[in-house]
Parts: C-alpha cells; sequence; structure tokens
C-alpha cells in the first residue's frame, strides 16, 4: 500500500480519538513513556510542523500548542497536505533520523500516528480498532526500519504482547510500549 494510503486511512482514526479527548484528560498518563495526553499531542504537533516543512523545503514554524487540542488537527492536515503535494516522496529528506526518502520518511509517520493514536486511545479509555490490515503493512516496515532507532527513549525495547493482543496491541508491544 502507497504510504499515502496508509495516512489517509490513519489519519480519521487519530481525529476520531482526539475529538474524543476531554480537556480533563491532557494530563493523563499514556503507554508511551514519560508523555501524558498533552505530551503525545504536543509531540505530534511538533512532528507534524517539522515534517511538513521538510516535505515543503522550508524552515519549520514554531507551532502553537497553547491548546493541543485545537492544534492537532490544523497540524496534521498540513502534515498530510505537504507529503501528498507531487513530487513530495521522491524526494530525500533531513530528519531525525538522518537522510531519509520521502517515501521512507511517510511511512514512519504512518507508524507514528498509528501507535499513537493507540496511546491517546488507551490512555483516555476510547476503543481503538484500525483495520488489521494496515496494521500488518505498518508493522512490516517498523519491523525493517525501528531497530537501529532503540534508544530507550525514541523506541524502547520491543516488549513480548499477550498472546491474546489485538493487532495494534502488538504493534504498540513492538515499539516498546507495555500492553495491558
Amino acid at each position: 500500500m502507497d504510504p499515502r494510503d496508509q495516512l489517509a486511512e490513519v489519519g480519521p482514526l487519530l481525529a476520531g480519538v482526539v475529538s474524543g479527548i476531554r480537556p480533563d484528560q491532557l494530563d493523563a498518563p499514556t503507554p508511551c513513556a514519560d508523555f501524558t495526553v498533552r505530551g503525545v499531542l504536543e509531540h505530534m504537533i511538533g512532528g507534524a510542523t517539522l515534517f511538513a516543512a521538510a516535505y515543503n523545503g522550508e524552515q519549520p514554524a514554531e507551532p502553537d500548542t497553547t491548546d493541543p487540542l485545537a492544534a492537532f488537527l490544523p497540524a496534521l492536515g498540513g502534515l498530510a497536505e505537504s507529503i501528498n503535494r507531487p513530487g513530495a516522496l521522491d524526494q530525500t529528506l533531513d530528519t531525525p533520523f538522518g537522510p531519509t526518502p520521502g517515501d521512507a520518511f511517510a511511512r514512519y509517520v504512518a507508524l507514528d500516528g498509528l501507535v499513537h493514536g493507540w496511546d491517546l486511545a488507551t490512555a483516555t479509555g476510547q476503543t481503538y480498532e484500525p483495520d488489521a490490515t494496515l496494521v500488518a503493512e505498518i508493522e512490516a516496515h517498523a519491523r525493517q526500519m525501528l531497530d537501529p532507532l532503540r534508544d530507550g527513549t525514541t523506541f524502547a525495547a520491543a516488549v513480548q504482547p499477550p498472546a491474546d493482543a489485538t493487532p495494534i496491541e502488538r504493534l504498540a508491544a513492538y515499539t516498546g510500549r507495555k500492553v495491558r
């Protein structure tokens, strides 16, 4: 599946989860180590702003995270727009991981969004059931690229998921999250 198609599926999942977050849940802990719900949202807003600028060949603006619930969808919309720009996936980007092909980084963005969606849903008691085929495709890419990025902060060591884990729980465990 083209990474733009993956992102087209992940985007509405994220939007649904974020629209279900109440302001009183912003300080709740998440399965993403050291991040509250607010922290995950701010991280994603900052990343979306930085990555959109990279895809557009621009300097990133400082994102306004004063109200992360209001800032989230516009930031992700800007990222989606930049990734869908003609030629965006054909370029090499300067990323936090070094020079990265645009299509490979778009797959990373899909992984990041899918797993952070699980973080947010889990922290706020929401149902999160992404399509198993989407999760399998994103997990296949994660297994090819994630191990060199495991530094205990960006990604922790993989965790063994429970035997009855759902596909998204297995992927979350592979990225280092404790599941159930």
